[in-house]
């Protein structure tokens, strides 16, 4: 038997600890489903991408059921402009005509959705890519705005099919989900996802929601963290400029995912290493959690 340094005594004792006081943590959440948006600067760097696929597979390992439902905004955008597509946006949404769908759902579909896949398995995962389309997992409607423009091929989801998720995740596997959604007639969509991820989570009544962005969470008029919203403060923090800009859809959308059934949602900084383990295997939690 190989004789362990003061050094590498010391080490493993300090994981025994630090897995000690995560066991509660684990019994709390094993069984559970927990939904994870992954998105912005995280999904383009690899060091975060590796650091995020190895605690998803951790969190499969202990006994959660994590979904993973990815975005790319930035990656279309590259393509578009590679292939020298002309984009129009509104209001900061991207409108997407015939060819723009067309790279919006080789891109997500396709690259990225593998990527993560990918990087999942490689973790020691098991995953399983999937888009909206398959098994008409996201049936989508055309968003109709209320000042009348068209946004092409942009959608919102109308009805998730959680047995095609469920057969996935009951088995074992983690489904890594591309935010394509189709209509009946087999229309493909482009749909937020963000928005898709808060159907999901709350058609399978998950027990979280993790949005994972490029800041910490929701902050202040002083600039300090705001740990925990419940949902009849929202409306006053939008009114008093607390929460503006692109948080609130994102606010929004949590708090409508937890009226729906989701235990709650948690909006967290994905450029954190290990922030999702930080959220659930501690005492401590990570960003700003809606209530």
């Amino acid at each position: 038997m190989t004789e362990m340094s003061d050094t590498q005594a010391r080490a493993w004792l300090d994981k025994a600890e630090t897995l000690r006081e995560a066991l509660p943590f684990m019994r709390r959440y094993t069984g559970k489903t927990i939904v994870v948006k992954f998105g912005g600067h995280a999904m383009v760097d690899p060091a975060l991408t590796e650091s995020f696929a190895a605690d998803i597979a951790l969190l499969r390992q202990v006994g959660m059921r994590p979904i993973v439902v990815h975005g790319g905004g930035p990656q279309i955008a590259a393509m578009l402009e590679r292939l020298a597509v002309p984009t129009q946006a509104v209001d900061g949404l991207r409108v997407t005509d015939a060819a723009t769908m067309e790279i919006v759902e080789m891109v997500l579909s396709g690259k990225i959705n593998k990527d993560v896949v990918t990087a999942l398995n490689k973790a020691g995962g098991t995953a399983v890519g999937l888009s909206g389309k398959d098994g008409r997992l996201l049936l989508a409607e055309k968003v109709q705005r209320e000042d009348g423009v068209d946004l092409g091929f942009v959608g919102q989801p109308k009805h998730v099919n959680t047995a095609v998720i469920e057969a996935i995740r009951d088995a074992g596997l983690i489904p890594v989900i591309a935010p394509v959604g189709v209509d009946e007639a087999g229309q493909g969509y482009n749909i937020n996802a963000d928005t898709a991820a808060g159907a999901i989570a709350a058609a399978l009544k998950a027990e979280r929601l993790i949005m994972l962005t490029d800041v910490d969470g929701v902050k202040d008029l002083s600039g300090a963290l705001i740990s925990e919203i419940r949902r009849p403060d929202i409306a006053g923090l939008i009114k008093d400029g607390t929460v503006s800009g692109g948080m609130i859809p994102k606010l929004e959308m949590c708090a409508a995912a937890v009226t729906s059934g989701v235990g709650a949602a948690v909006i967290q900084n994905g450029t954190v290493k290990h922030v999702l383990l930080l959220e659930l295997l501690t005492e401590y939690g990570a960003g700003t959690l809606v209530s």
